[in-house]
């Protein structure tokens, strides 16, 4: 485990954002300067069958070391971070046997990582924390995934005597933006199943997640001046504001939690003429999803009725709950939380409130639930990991190598 926190502050270092607004794939061209890094790191470690396509897809083997048929089993996790919030020039601090008080993160900005405000932070006291100096996130998501998976695929390598099938890895860009799985080639990975590493707190183990869509609302105005607009005006921002005003108030995020659903507006822009609306749907229930998406159109009907043609709703699915492809194979759920309680480590298994590539790539038919990776605040400058709990994430990835060649 010598080399997990060295290979991990090495990895959060490199800038590697990804940008929705380009459709290359990686979407931007720094994500090539880690992805190049890790074909490196896996050829060093000692990993067969390594390769990287023209997409930045990584993947590599380590072969099985048992003489019977062992199910071929998969860890992925993505190397590009949010565009939410900058991930240039990465400062990790290293906090040392933590005190449980307040952190400073960046001194002249007067900015603190403070139990007061994120109270999980006293779980941690006496253990060694990674955080940001301030100004950046950490990139713990999910950066400490991939050095989890290289750091237990070594673990392995070195340490023969832990009988496991063959194992598959793979690191992959644009996660961050809704496009990590688009183009894993399923067939080339060749696993039965694979986890995601991705997941924040310790014991974390997730097979279901939100039902998710895009809608853009297009309004289309009618200018007149506004001294003879009587009968004549049509507000496009009025509209919208109509609009916004017949959605749930209490469906929005900053309301609801666990398993409910919600609508989320993340962009609005208008002039008399013409307006939009861009908003993210979600819901874990399909039903209710499908109901969301109804209503939005239901909306946009009643405002028509009144100025027919002046709304336009396009709704576009992203992904599913994977939920529907993980309970026909919950064995590799039980497996998981098997190796986490045989490390003593309480699983909370419990519905993901966003996505991930693994719900995609079940649908394509990897099955793909997401174990934790140690971090949390991810996005944020307030983002930090625990040490211990990156090392006992990866002794995870090595118990469930492990188990899985026991069971089968």
């Amino acid at each position: 485990m010598k080399n997990l926190l060295p290979r991990f502050l090495e990895y959060v270092k490199v800038d590697t954002q990804s940008d929705e607004r380009f459709n290359t794939t990686p979407s931007t061209k720094k994500q090539w300067d880690l992805a190049k890094k890790l074909v490196q790191h896996l050829h060093i470690i000692g990993m067969q069958e390594v390769s990287i396509d023209e997409n930045a897809y990584i993947m590599a083997t380590l072969p099985s070391n048992v003489d019977k048929e062992v199910p071929t089993i998969g860890f992925i996790s993505h190397f590009d971070t949010t565009p939410d919030f900058t991930g240039r020039n990465v400062k990790p601090q290293v906090v040392k046997n933590y005190d449980g008080g307040s952190i400073v993160l960046n001194k002249e900005k007067n900015i603190t990582l403070s139990p007061d405000y994120f109270k999980e932070l006293t779980n941690y006291e006496g253990q060694t924390l990674i955080t940001t100096d301030g100004t950046t996130l950490l990139g713990a998501d999910d950066k400490a995934g991939i050095a989890e998976i290289m750091t237990a695929m070594e673990y392995l390598i070195q340490h023969p005597d832990i009988k496991h099938g063959t194992i598959r890895v793979a690191f992959t860009p644009d996660e961050e933006i809704g496009r990590g799985a688009h183009k894993f080639n399923v067939e080339k990975f060749g696993a039965q199943w694979a986890y995601t590493v991705d997941g924040s707190q310790l014991g974390e183990l997730e097979y279901e997640n939100f039902n998710a869509a895009t809608a853009t609302i297009t309004f289309k105005g009618k200018s007149v001046h506004p001294g003879f607009a009587k009968h004549k005006l049509v507000n496009a921002i009025g509209l919208a504001n109509e609009f916004l005003n017949l959605l749930p108030n209490n469906e929005k995020p900053e309301h609801t939690e666990d398993r409910e659903g919600f609508f989320h507006v993340h962009h609005i822009t208008g002039e008399i003429e013409h307006a939009e609306i861009a908003l993210i749907i979600r819901d874990h229930d399909l039903e209710h999803f499908n109901a969301r998406k109804a209503l939005l159109t239901a909306i946009s009907e009643k405002i028509n009725k009144q100025f027919p043609e002046s709304v336009q709703v396009i709704i576009k699915d992203q992904y599913y709950n994977m939920k529907e492809k993980i309970l026909p194979n919950f064995h590799i759920v039980e497996i998981a939380e098997e190796a986490m309680k045989q490390l003593g480590i309480t699983p909370i298994i419990k519905a993901i409130r966003g996505g991930t590539d693994g719900s995609q790539l079940s649908f394509m038919g990897l099955p793909c639930p997401n174990i934790f990776a140690g971090g949390h605040n991810f996005h944020g400058k307030y983002e930090y990991i625990p040490l211990e709990s990156m090392e006992q994430a990866t002794l995870t990835i090595v118990k469930i190598c492990e188990l899985t060649a026991q069971r089968f």
